[in-house]
């Protein structure tokens, strides 16, 4: 049984509280934290973790006593939208497991989150079953600032947990999801507008790709901006043709590609996709990459 699992945490500024929550998670026994990176713009950090349920959750819960004990949302700005302190927890079907297990375990540990931490929890994708939860956008809009009016109104309540946020880590979104790829392109430019009205023309949100969430921000630090999107079904909408329409798209307003970053881990059947496409390889295969091939041997 192998699990996924891929929390985001609202602090990308302290890389000594960032480096404790990645000690939690390496001290359960049997999980791997594969990777974790932080963006100090986006104040925010990306752990990647694998495991067995049990093993899983144990981490996720782990995780959460760190950042609740050493982030405070009433002072945190960022250029990532937020919810919480850790903010979302997906988790992912990777091999000898179902999307209904990953389902049960995100109510398993939401439940279990609530209850330890006093903090909302809200389920999302599989694990909701209410369409109006379903997106993670959604749920999200209004972040900590707007949270309490939010919890207040119809249809709003938790699926465990109180009734009103934590004051100081907000509330969190914890569901059950196929793989995605975190995916940002940063534009040679400062020019806001234009990474947003990119961000608008390739989401689906507003009549873009179908698999392509996409966002538009300033990173102050470096005087560029950034189109943040995450691709939730490489295969349907690969990653080369995202950055074709966004190359293409920038052009217009006379603006080039600085430079495009994955955030967190990728499968290689994406690369492989863009590497086909790029180089113009005639009947390529995916064992004949090395490592696959080695693999099956």
């Amino acid at each position: 049984m192998l699990i996924e699992c891929i929390p985001n945490v609202s602090e990308g500024r302290r890389p000594d509280v960032v480096a404790a929550m990645a000690d939690a998670i390496r001290r359960v026994a049997g999980i791997r934290l594969l990777d974790y990176s932080s963006d100090a713009s986006h104040h925010r950090s990306v752990f990647t973790l694998a495991g067995d349920a049990a093993g899983v959750e144990q981490a996720v819960l782990a995780l959460f006593e760190r950042a609740v004990a050493d982030i405070d949302l009433r002072t945190h700005r960022g250029e990532h939208p937020r919810l919480g302190a850790v903010d979302v927890v997906p988790f992912v079907p990777i091999e000898g497991v179902t999307m209904a297990d990953c389902v049960a375990l995100a109510k398993k540990a939401g439940a279990a989150i609530a209850e330890r931490f006093h903090i909302p929890v809200y389920l999302y994708e599989d694990a909701s079953a209410d369409p109006a939860r379903k997106n993670l956008e959604d749920i999200r809009r209004g972040e900590f600032e707007g949270l309490a009016k939010k919890m207040a109104t119809a249809g709003w309540a938790p699926d465990f947990g109180p009734s009103a946020p934590h004051p100081t880590a907000g509330a969190s979104v914890v569901g059950a999801r196929m793989p995605l790829i975190a995916y940002n392109i940063n534009l040679a430019t400062d020019r806001l507008d234009v990474a947003k009205k990119i961000a608008a023309a390739i989401r689906q949100s507003s009549g873009g790709f179908r698999y392509v969430k996409a966002a538009g921000f300033k990173l102050e630090h470096r005087g560029i901006v950034q189109v943040s999107m995450n691709l939730t079904n490489y295969e349907k909408t690969p990653i080369f043709r995202v950055f074709e329409t966004v190359r293409r798209e920038a052009a217009r307003y006379g603006v080039s590609i600085l430079e495009s970053e994955i955030v967190g881990l990728i499968p290689s059947a994406a690369l492989a996709g863009a590497a086909e496409f790029y180089l113009q390889l005639e009947g390529f295969k995916p064992d004949q990459v090395l490592e696959n091939k080695l693999r099956q041997v």
